[in-house]
């Protein structure tokens, strides 16, 4: 590690790297390091791209009404966004603008507790991603069997999985710009039936069926885990802020809007469902939206329902896959993972981080709908309990840095803000099974592992590692952080 003077900042500025390198002040650095090839995200393609991140649609909340009955699906969908998705927006509003780069959580971890930490981070948001990637295939294959049999198992659905994940993974190596504009179509068409649904249900709307519960018969594990799994990932964009056009006013306006829409696509087919149709809790399972639609508007509804589910599949398979694949691509541009992880191709995508995401959704996708929800969600929530301490110690220990977009509230109130949060990743946890929990542990085991093996690889020199020049440092750090500051 060194330290260097930024002689027209009078400033200390703290090297964030694992090799000795060369930076620049945050204020005079490029933007957009390294982006791709020119061709940078705009606002509308980043909204949606956002919004397949954390939603692609109502495809999957069904589960919620059959672990906790009408009222309460209902009402986890309009509170449980202001205890999560507000919270995790703002800060990935602020955290991307302070750091407008690829690397994203990855980068902010490091910032504050320095490159094992940053590691770790990066390792368990990485696999979380990759495992709830793996799960697309799956609902695409689910709303898919009930017209095509075969695909509900052996064989067929094996080659089915491949053929579609190949089919996707090429997309991702042409280019984020392509898959950008191809989720704002997918986006639309995956919306528009719930549009259509909503309209005809309209005379056969009886909303005492909205206010049914059963408190003693509910499912708090599956409750719990869908409405977590359906409203998380805000942060997930962060990877991707080096490719985006002015991100530092771009990215807190795309997710604000992608908020909006994540709720209202959530809620109103919820109302729309629960509301036109008798309730049976048993029936709302995966899938089951596609019989709403048959029952309300006739054969062609349903039809229309899963061809959009499968296209909203392939809408958060590809956006999923561009921020988990670009977060190694940031992770090398920091000297966290090898030389060779930072390499582009010629369409300006992470090839190797392509690969190897790719390479983990086929090994993971054997994992039932239930065991991949609760296992990117343990991991999920260890990331973000981190991110949250590194929201928090970067206010204090650099203040004065340039943040485009900051929170209008001080230290303390930033601490109490993640504090709702923070209790109910304590919750999701506490409601994991021991299945789940020792998977997850062991995942975690491998990454506190691994950042030693990587730093011995880069001693012995089997390894290349490198910082790129071009990425900015964090200034108005005082020396006697260095330790846990890089």
């Amino acid at each position: 590690m060194r330290l260097r003077e930024v002689a027209s900042k009078q400033q200390t500025s703290i090297t964030m790297g694992l090799n000795d390198a060369e930076y620049i002040g945050v204020n005079d650095a490029p933007p957009s390091p390294r982006s791709n090839h020119g061709k940078k995200v705009s606002m509308l393609p980043l909204i949606f791209l956002i919004f397949y991140e954390v939603s692609g649609g109502p495809f999957g909340v069904e589960d919620s009404v059959k672990a906790a009955g009408p009222l309460l699906a209902l009402a986890g969908f309009l509170i449980f966004p202001f205890i999560w998705s507000v919270p995790e927006a703002l800060i990935t509003a602020e955290m991307g603008t302070m750091f407008p780069e690829n690397g994203g959580y990855v980068v902010w971890v490091a910032s504050a507790l320095g490159p094992f930490w940053g590691f770790q981070q990066g390792w368990m948001k990485w696999l979380s991603g990759v495992i709830d990637n793996a799960l697309y295939p799956v609902l695409f294959l689910d709303y898919l069997k009930s017209e095509i049999p075969a695909l509900g198992g052996g064989f067929p659905r094996i080659v089915a999985v491949l053929a579609l994940t190949v089919v996707l993974t090429y997309m991702n190596y042409r280019g984020l710009t392509i898959v950008g504009w191809v989720a704002v179509l997918l986006g639309t068409f995956s919306i528009l039936p719930f549009v259509v649904m909503g309209l005809i249900s309209i005379p056969k709307l009886k909303p005492k069926r909205w206010l049914v519960a059963d408190v003693k018969n509910v499912d708090w594990n599956l409750y719990l885990n869908t409405l977590f799994w359906n409203l998380n990932y805000w942060d997930s964009i962060s990877t991707l802020t080096g490719e985006v056009e002015n991100p530092q006013r771009t990215l807190p306006k795309a997710l604000f809007y992608a908020l909006i829409l994540v709720v209202l696509g959530y809620f109103f087919p919820l109302l729309t469902g629960i509301g036109a149709i008798p309730l049976n809790r048993e029936s709302w399972t995966d899938g089951y939206f596609s019989d709403v639609a048959k029952l309300l508007g006739g054969v062609w509804l349903g039809w229309w329902v899963q061809g959009a589910a499968a296209i909203s599949n392939m809408g958060m398979f590809v956006a999923e896959m561009s921020s988990d694949s670009f977060q190694l691509l940031g992770m090398a541009e920091r000297g966290l993972l090898p030389e060779i992880f930072a390499k582009r191709s010629r369409y300006g995508t992470p090839l190797i981080g392509i690969i190897f995401s790719a390479s983990g959704v086929v090994l993971l996708s054997w994992l039932s709908f239930q065991e991949i929800v609760a296992a990117e969600n343990f991991l999920y929530c260890f990331g973000m309990i981190l991110e949250f301490i590194a929201f928090v110690r970067l206010r204090v220990i650099a203040p004065t840095t340039a943040r485009p977009f900051k929170i209008p509230v001080g230290t303390v109130g930033a601490t109490l803000m993640c504090v709702p949060p923070f209790l109910l990743i304590c919750v999701v946890l506490a409601f994991s099974t021991l299945k789940v929990m020792i998977v997850s542990l062991v995942a975690i085991m491998i990454g506190l592992v691994m950042q030693p093996c990587l730093k011995h690889t880069e001693k012995k020199r089997w390894l290349r590692f490198s910082v790129s020049s071009e990425l900015s440092d964090i200034p108005g750090v005082s020396r006697e952080n260095e330790s846990l500051v890089y």
